[in-house]
C-alpha cells in the first residue's frame, strides 16, 4: 500500500526536469528520470513542507514537490506588495483565488514556500497551553522555534491535504465513489471540521498621512479577541507593472468597486481605469480589524472534481456557533471605542460618525453575501454582512481523527500529514511560525526514529 499510495500522491502536480534559473535545488517538468530513490518524499513545498525538507535533508535524501517559484517575483519578496500578490489572477500568480460556499472570497497559495510567501510579516509563537494540548515536547518545540526564527520569515494556505488524501483514495467512502475514485481506505473524517477565523474590519479614512503598517501591533482582550490595525499608502500601491491598487484592487474583494459576480476581465479593467481618477486622499487611512480566537464554528471540504488544480468546495459556517458572533460583537464595540477616542481624533474626519464608517464598510462588496440596511444599527448583522477572511483556515485532518499523535495517517503505513490541517483551532495572531516550527519539529523526530530503527551493519 505504501508504494502505491506514494505514487498516487506524487502524481498530483509533481513535475521534474530542467533547472529553474540559477536555483540548482529547483527542477521542473518533463524530463524526470524513470526511476529515482529517496529516503523521504514530501508532497507540498509549503510552510511546513519546506521546514520539514530542510530538516530531513541534513542527513537524508529528500524529494520535495512544490508549486511555482517565488524568486524574481516582487509580489512575494516585497512586503508592501502583499495586496498585489492576492489580487494577481494570472496563471503565474503565487495565489489561487477561491470563494467558499459561505460567499467569502479567499485564496490558497501555489508557490514554493506556500502561504509564507503570501504573508503580511507578522510572526508569533504558540502559547504553552496550545503546546501542551498538542502533546508536543516543550524543549524540542523551543529548539524548533529558534531554528525558524533564524530564517527569513515572510500564513498557511487553504490546506490541500484533505483534498489530496481524497484524490488518493483516502476519505469518506461514499464521497470518493461519487467521483469514481478507487477507495484505498474509508476515512470518514477527512475534510471534516474545516474552520476559518472570521475577520471583520472597519475602514477609517484619514485627513493626514499615516504610517505604513501591515499589522505590527495587536491588542488581545481577556476573551481572546484580537484587535489589529493596518494602514498607510501601501494599500493603494500602484506600479507601472501591476496597476492594481494593492489592497483596494477590484480583484481582491476587500473594499472593491465592482460586485464580485460581475468581475469579468472587462469589468475589472473598467474599475481599475475609474480608480485612476480618484483623488489620492480617497486611499489614505487604514483598517481596524478584529479576529476571534478558535473559532468554535466549523464546516467541511468536498471535492468538485478529480483535478488537484481545481479548488474544492469548502464551507466554513462562519458564526454558526453563537459564541463566535458574541465575540465579534464585542470586538466591533472595542473598535468603536478606539475610533471615538481622543487619541484617535487626529486620524479621522470629525464629520464621519461611527455609523457612517460602518455603513461605508457594510455597503462595500467585501464578500458575496447579501446586504442589509440595518448593518450599522445591529453589530450582529454587521458581523454577518462584512465577514471576510484573514487567511488562517485550518482543519480537515485533525489529530485522533485522521492522523495519530505522530501525524501518521490512521490505518496507513509511512504516510504522514504535517501542516495546519491537523490543527483544531488557529492559535494567536498568526499561525505561520508554528506551522513552520511543526515541520522542523517533526523532521527532528523522524530522523531520531529512523536512526533508532537502523539495523547495525554486521560487518
Amino acid at each position: 500500500m505504501v508504494a502505491a499510495l506514494s505514487a498516487l500522491l506524487i502524481l498530483h502536480g509533481y513535475c521534474f526536469a530542467r533547472r529553474d534559473r540559477d536555483f540548482s535545488f529547483m527542477h521542473q517538468a518533463t524530463r524526470a528520470p524513470m526511476v529515482s530513490y529517496y529516503d523521504y518524499i514530501i508532497v507540498g513545498g509549503g510552510t511546513a513542507g519546506c521546514a520539514l525538507a530542510a530538516t530531513l535533508s541534513q542527513s537524508s535524501s529528500v524529494l520535495l514537490e512544490r508549486g511555482g517559484s517565488p524568486f524574481g517575483n516582487p509580489n512575494t519578496t516585497n512586503l508592501s506588495a502583499f495586496g498585489a500578490a492576492l489580487s494577481d489572477l494570472s496563471r503565474k500568480s503565487p495565489s489561487q483565488r477561491f470563494v467558499s460556499e459561505d460567499g467569502v472570497i479567499n485564496a490558497r497559495a501555489r508557490v514554493l514556500g506556500g502561504g509564507s510567501a503570501l504573508n503580511a510579516g507578522f510572526s508569533s509563537r504558540a502559547g504553552s497551553e496550545f503546546i501542551a494540548n498538542a502533546g508536543w515536547e516543550a524543549k524540542l518545540v523551543n529548539e524548533s522555534y529558534r531554528w525558524v526564527e533564524r530564517m527569513v520569515v515572510f500564513h498557511p494556505p487553504l490546506r490541500q491535504c484533505p483534498q489530496l488524501l481524497m484524490l488518493s483514495g483516502l476519505g469518506p467512502e461514499k464521497h470518493l465513489e461519487a467521483h469514481n475514485i478507487s477507495v484505498v481506505l474509508d476515512l470518514p473524517l477527512v475534510g471534516q471540521r474545516m474552520s476559518d477565523n472570521p475577520m471583520n474590519a472597519v475602514f477609517v479614512p484619514s485627513p493626514r498621512p499615516v504610517e505604513v503598517s501591515l499589522i505590527q501591533v495587536v491588542g488581545i482582550t481577556h476573551n481572546r479577541i484580537y484587535i489589529e490595525g493596518a494602514s498607510g499608502e501601501n494599500f493603494a500601491r500602484e506600479t507601472k507593472r501591476t496597476r492594481d491598487f494593492g489592497m483596494f484592487s477590484p480583484k481582491i474583494g476587500h473594499l472593491s468597486t465592482s460586485p464580485p459576480k460581475q468581475r469579468t476581465k472587462e469589468a475589472l479593467n473598467r474599475a481599475k481605469e475609474a480608480m485612476r481618477f480618484l483623488p489620492r486622499s480617497a486611499f489614505l487611512g487604514g483598517f481596524i480589524l478584529e479576529k476571534i480566537m478558535g473559532p468554535l464554528s466549523s464546516g467541511h471540504l468536498e471535492l468538485r472534481s478529480t483535478n488537484s488544480n481545481h479548488n474544492p468546495a469548502v464551507t466554513f459556517n462562519y458564526f454558526q456557533d453563537p459564541g463566535d458572533l458574541e465575540k465579534c460583537v464585542e470586538g466591533i464595540k472595542i473598535i468603536e471605542k478606539v475610533i471615538e477616542s481622543r487619541s484617535f481624533s487626529r486620524f479621522r474626519y470629525n464629520h464621519l460618525p461611527i455609523t457612517t464608517l460602518l455603513n461605508m464598510t457594510a455597503n462595500s462588496p467585501v464578500n458575496l453575501l447579501p446586504k442589509h440596511a440595518n448593518a450599522s444599527r445591529s453589530f450582529e448583522q454587521f458581523c454577518r454582512d462584512t465577514v471576510t477572511t484573514i487567511w488562517h483556515y485550518h482543519g480537515g485532518c485533525q489529530v485522533d481523527k485522521v492522523v495519530d499523535h505522530d501525524y501518521k495517517v490512521i490505518g496507513v503505513d509511512s504516510l504522514q500529514v504535517i501542516d495546519g490541517s491537523t490543527f483544531d483551532y488557529s492559535l494567536g495572531t498568526n499561525p505561520q511560525a508554528t506551522v513552520m516550527m511543526l515541520g522542523s519539529y517533526m523532521g527532528v523526530k523522524m530522523l531520531h526514529e529512523r536512526s533508532a530503527n537502523m539495523i547495525p551493519d554486521s560487518n
